[in-house]
Formats: structure tokens, sequence, C-alpha cells
């Protein structure tokens, strides 16, 4: 949480157009994270490609704004973060933190 401040995510898997159930709680997480003057990420749970639809991450994104749920900061990819949580788990081997 950035500075302390609540921070709230939707985190859609991109295998196809956002159903009613993904954008109800898209709505419910953007709605209190607004309520309590916090942030409000999405990330793209693009772990498994065999599943994932041409395109449906932008559609996703689309509805989104439709909708009006504009999101703080930029979009995160899962699939792009691997070197990210590589440096994490090092540094925690590193401070003998890692078990």
């Amino acid at each position: 949480m950035p500075g302390g401040r609540y921070c709230g995510r939707f985190a859609p898997s991109p295998t196809g157009p956002l159903h009613f159930g993904s954008l109800l709680a898209a709505v419910a997480s953007f709605l209190q994270a607004r309520v309590r003057n916090g942030i409000w990420r999405v990330r793209i749970e693009d772990l498994d490609p065999p599943r994932e639809a041409a395109g449906a991450a932008a559609d996703i994104l689309r509805t989104l704004e439709a909708f009006g749920l504009h999101w703080d900061g930029e979009v995160r990819y899962q699939g792009r973060r691997s070197p990210a949580y590589a440096a994490a788990v090092e540094k925690l081997a590193d401070t003998g933190r890692l078990f």
C-alpha cells in the first residue's frame, strides 16, 4: 500500500470477454477503493497461454473503461513480472529469509 493508502485490485484472466460476474467483482473492488480514498489497480493474469484468447486483455480493459472503472497506475501483466519475482526471491535468499 503506497503511503498506507488502501489498495484494491482486479485481476482477470484474459480467456475471453469480461462476463457479468467478473464485472460485478470489478465494480465492487473499484467502489471499495474509492470509498476508502484508496487506489485501484488492474493486473492481467496472463499465466495460462493455452487458455488465453487473442485480444481478450485489451477487450477487458475497454469494457472496464466503458463502465467508468478507471484504474490507477499502469496495468500489470503477471506473465511479464518473472524478473521482479526472481529478484525478490534472490533478496530473500541473500538475507536468510527464504525457506
